[in-house]
């Protein structure tokens, strides 16, 4: 298994719900955000995880979900950014990342993918905001788009 970590000082790795919130119409204040995020945060980094869990979301879950036609029109456009593939060894790291930090399966992928990519930063709302992984520092970019700081 690889094990070296170099952060790219500026390579973010974004979450699947930064993407939904920039489609999501029924969010306006996130999808602001979100919008504003990915156009200012130039070496954006995604995994297969992340494309495939926004095409689900996007055509299934939102309030106003987006035709197939637009969603795997949205899921091409990402796939312009650096893409970290699933693999077996990325699985592996995820479960001791996951069993390390208490982190669900999925939030340890996303880990694991983030710090194979070499980002300094993990966009998402789904882990507590400021909080470290070895060095991979995760943002929340809704922050304060509800009116109040995010608990975690």
């Amino acid at each position: 298994m690889k094990s070296a970590w170099v952060a790219v000082p500026g390579r973010a790795f974004v979450d699947t719900n930064v993407f939904v919130y920039a489609v999501d119409t029924a969010e306006p204040k996130k999808q602001e955000a979100a919008q504003r995020v990915i156009d200012a945060t130039p070496d954006l980094v995604v995994s297969t995880q992340v494309l495939n869990e926004f095409y689900t979301i996007a055509t299934r879950k939102l309030a106003y979900p987006l035709p197939p036609e637009e969603a795997a029109t949205a899921v091409e456009w990402m796939t312009r950014f650096s893409c970290v593939p699933i693999d077996a060894d990325l699985v592996l790291r995820a479960i001791k990342a996951g069993q390390r930090w208490q982190l669900s399966h999925w939030d340890a992928l996303m880990v694991a993918a983030a710090r194979q990519a070499g980002c300094d930063r993990l966009l998402t709302e789904d882990l507590s905001d400021e909080a470290s992984y070895d060095g991979l520092r995760v943002e929340n970019p809704f922050r304060g788009t509800d009116g109040q700081r995010p608990v975690g």
